[in-house]
C-alpha cells in the first residue's frame, strides 16, 4: 500500500459514519502539505472531498504594512485567525455552500470566494503550518479538527525544497537565501518547537507524494 493509501486509510477508520470530518494537514514551511492535501482529494471518494488552505487567511500586504508585520508575512501573526476559526466552525456543522478564500502566489493577494464547500462533503482536508501551533489562540483549533496529519521532513530538505519555491517565483539565490533565512527558519522553528500531538506523523518521500 502506497504512503497515501495508508493515509486516507487512516482517515476512511476514523471518520466512520460521520457526515462531515475535518482533517488537518499540518508541517512546516516547505513540507509538502498542499500537495498531500491535494493527493488525498484525488484518492478519496469522487466529489465527496475538498480542500480548503489556511493560506486564503493572509492579511492583505498593505495590512501587514500598516502593522509592521511584512518582513514576517507567514508568521502566525500575519493571519486572520478569527476569520479561520469561524470559516471551520461554519464548515464542520455542515452548512450548505460555504465559500472559502484562495490564496494566489502569483499575485500575493487572497481572492475571496475562490472555491465552495457544499453541503455533500464529507471529507474536509484543511492544510497549514500553524494547526497544531500550542499557541493562544491557534490552541483553539483543536476542537475544530476530526484528523491531524503531521509531515516531518529534515531541516536541510525543507531549506532546499524553498530554495525551488522563491527561485521559481523570480527571487535570485541571495534574496531567497535572505528570505529564508529571515522568515521561513523562524517559523519552521516555531511549527517544530511548539506543535501539539497528531494523530498521526509521516515522513514522505518525493515519491510517496
Amino acid at each position: 500500500m502506497s504512503e497515501i493509501a495508508s493515509i486516507a486509510a487512516a482517515i476512511f477508520k476514523r471518520a466512520g459514519k460521520s457526515p462531515r470530518f475535518v482533517v488537518a494537514i499540518a508541517g512546516p514551511p516547505g513540507s509538502g502539505k498542499s500537495m498531500l492535501a491535494e493527493r488525498l482529494h484525488e484518492v478519496l471518494p469522487e466529489a465527496k472531498s475538498a480542500v480548503v488552505p489556511m493560506d486564503g487567511f493572509h492579511f492583505d500586504d498593505a495590512v501587514l504594512e500598516s502593522r509592521g508585520l511584512r518582513p514576517r508575512k507567514g508568521a502566525p501573526e500575519t493571519f486572520d485567525y478569527a476569520g479561520f476559526a469561524a470559516l471551520l466552525k461554519r464548515i464542520r456543522s455542515g452548512e450548505p455552500d460555504v465559500a472559502i478564500p484562495v490564496f494566489d502566489r502569483s499575485m500575493e493577494l487572497s481572492r475571496a470566494g475562490a472555491a465552495i464547500v457544499g453541503s455533500d462533503v464529507k471529507f474536509v482536508i484543511v492544510e497549514g503550518n500553524y494547526l497544531l501551533l500550542d499557541e493562544a489562540p491557534w490552541s483553539a483549533l483543536a476542537g475544530l479538527i476530526d484528523f491531524s496529519v503531521f509531515i516531518d521532513v529534515p531541516r536541510g530538505e525543507l531549506e532546499r525544497r524553498l530554495m525551488e519555491r522563491w527561485r521559481g517565483h523570480g527571487k535570485s539565490d541571495d534574496d531567497a537565501r535572505a528570505w529564508i533565512a529571515s522568515n521561513d527558519l523562524p517559523n519552521i522553528e516555531r511549527v517544530l518547537a511548539r506543535r501539539r500531538n497528531a494523530d498521526l506523523v509521516v515522513s514522505l518521500s518525493p515519491q510517496g507524494i
